[in-house]
């Protein structure tokens, strides 16, 4: 009998074949009390436990394909990192040296504190990294009770699969890619994990967040994955079968047209001229920005310095890092975003230090955080002068939600020029300073902040849940998630009036500027500059070449004139059949 089930499409596209489901099995974690005469032995299992699973990594490190996207691998240098770290290396011997217990469970101990502290995170991308952590702990409790941790002999049996998991680690991935895996679907995650994000990287169609689909799919049954349309058919009948093979067919054409328009200008029919850049996270992003053409750099998250670490990263590291990404440009503008984590930063930071107590989910963060900490924040603002004499850099404030805050970090960027003006170093004396607009106080002062800065750039991810009042994440109420609220709209529309009239550009670097079907209501909206995923540009970019800014006016004052989303929405698919 044909279903239909449904989660959240991650990486676009259609696929077609037979269900593989990864059984793992819950691990059943026994708790032992450990005579006194036996403590040491614990620890020193515990210690075999971690050299194993450093060796295990390092052997899938030593076989990763040549052609694996760099992001992936990146992941188990991650992994190498928290093992070695005193987290879980010093942490769960001391559980088992105070509490006399069995290094199975003092690890589980441990690990779950751990993990307690990423779900109190407020930064939905930084929430979602508890992944890596349960990843490492998964394989040193395998470890401990002598089950395999990855079995490479199923890589024979995954061609032409559709891999149905819980979840997956990034050695899953690295052993079952250029394998013909043709699908992912996780029962657990979001867009901004794991899976999803190694699905992307692996160009492979993929849904995440369909709880409990193993219960209603058999492994070797035939299934199809929409990931545009967030749905699994299982056993689909012929007249099924059939349409989805030629929308297949349709959507690889449009691939093939698409990467066609890579070397063409983003102007639109009546020759305004948009900009389209790229939002990058990690320097290995940089070989799917070229494969795009994009403008340059609108959003470099400067996070991935920070995380799972047990030392800050000094002003050098920093500096080599932009100058990496500002030379692989070679000339294109590089937007680097200062600072972005949440009010748990002492975990990410100092991996030695103890386990901050639980905040709100509005609380220390981004330029919070940094205006906080000028210890944390000089080395990155003179590490982004720096980069800036080598080539076009702006620099971005996330989290603004008034003009003092502006007015400090332009305070702190003038200290940090005379510091390196004593050290004769070169920088961009006019290096660009703007504004993140994500939250709704700093959209309706958004001409108070185009007055003092360079450029403003809208955040819709936060701007929406902030002025929603919802988590996104929460999937209790991540149904109200709505970029088409009539608030939203008015609030983004009050950002770039504002930048046109201070005469500064207005960018858009959140999840909306990648949706195509957004595109024309942005552009009659005033827009001109989109930043996004590379994967989303060229899609983005055939909607900007076939869409006139002076027909979409009239449609697109009557949007922002309607009370409700649907009312938005219908007018939505006007805009976008012209």
């Amino acid at each position: 009998m044909t279903l239909a089930l449904h989660g959240t499409g991650v990486s676009r596209g259609i696929a077609i074949g037979t269900a593989h489901i990864l059984e793992r099995g819950e691990l059943e974690i026994p708790q032992k009390t450990i005579p006194s005469y036996l403590i040491q032995a614990e620890i020193s299992r515990y210690q075999f436990a971690l050299q194993v699973a450093s060796q295990q990594l390092r052997v899938i490190q030593d076989h990763i394909p040549k052609h694996t996207p760099k992001d992936i691998a990146a992941f188990i240098d991650t992994h190498l990192l928290m093992i070695d770290d005193p987290m879980l290396k010093e942490g769960p011997i001391t559980i088992i040296a105070q509490k006399q217990c069995n290094a199975e469970h003092a690890i589980k101990t441990q690990g779950d504190q751990i993990i307690a502290v990423f779900q109190e995170m407020d930064d939905p991308y930084l929430r979602t990294r508890k992944d890596d952590i349960e990843h490492v702990v998964n394989r040193i409790q395998r470890i401990l009770l002598n089950q395999p941790s990855e079995k490479s002999n199923i890589i024979d049996k995954l061609r032409g699969q559709i891999i149905i998991a819980d979840d997956l680690s990034p050695a899953d991935t690295i052993l079952m890619q250029h394998h013909d895996v043709v699908a992912i679907i996780s029962e657990l995650g979001g867009p901004t994990s794991h899976t999803a994000i190694l699905a992307r990287s692996l160009n492979i169609p993929a849904i995440v967040g369909a709880k409990h689909i193993r219960q209603y799919i058999k492994n070797g049954e035939r299934i199809i994955i929409d990931s545009l349309a967030n749905v699994i058919i299982v056993d689909p009948d012929n007249k099924i079968l059939t349409h989805y093979y030629e929308h297949q067919k349709s959507l690889l054409r449009k691939q093939a047209s698409l990467h066609n328009l890579k070397l063409k200008p983003s102007n639109t029919q009546d020759r305004k001229k948009i900009a389209l850049y790229a939002n990058i996270e990690l320097p290995e992003d940089l070989s799917g920005v070229k494969k795009v053409a994009a403008s340059g750099i609108g959003l470099f998250r400067t996070e991935f310095l920070f995380m799972n670490r047990t030392q800050l990263p000094d002003e050098n590291e920093q500096y080599q890092v932009y100058l990496r990404v500002i030379k692989s440009l070679k000339g294109l503008p590089v937007t680097i975003r200062t600072l972005d984590l949440g009010a748990d930063k002492n975990f990410h930071i100092n991996m030695d230090s103890e386990f901050p107590e639980k905040s709100s989910a509005l609380g220390l963060r981004a330029i919070r955080l940094c205006l906080k900490d000028p210890s944390l924040f000089k080395p990155q603002l003179r590490a982004i002068l720096r980069a800036s004499a080598h080539g076009p850099v702006k620099l971005m404030i996330p989290m603004i939600s008034n003009l003092l805050e502006c007015q400090q970090v332009l305070e702190l960027l003038e200290t940090c020029k005379q510091e390196l003006k004593k050290r004769r170093l070169k920088f961009d004396n006019k290096l660009p300073v703007g504004c993140m607009i994500e939250t709704p106080a700093a959209a309706l002062m958004a001409q108070t902040l185009a007055n003092h800065t360079d450029f403003l750039s809208i955040g819709t991810n936060d701007l929406i849940q902030y002025t929603l009042a919802i988590d996104r994440i929460d999937t209790q109420v991540s149904y109200l998630y709505d970029p088409l609220h009539p608030a939203v709209l008015q609030l983004i529309q009050k950002t770039i009036k504002a930048g046109i009239k201070a005469g500064i550009p207005v960018s858009l670097c959140g999840e909306m500027a990648g949706e195509p079907v957004y595109t024309r209501l942005l552009l009659g909206m005033g827009l001109k500059e989109f930043s996004m995923h590379p994967s989303t540009l060229l899609e983005v970019k055939e909607m900007v070449r076939s869409s006139n800014t002076k027909k979409l006016t009239t449609l697109t004052n009557k949007i922002l004139k309607c009370e409700t989303s649907d009312e938005v929405a219908s007018y939505l698919q006007k805009i976008n059949s012209l």
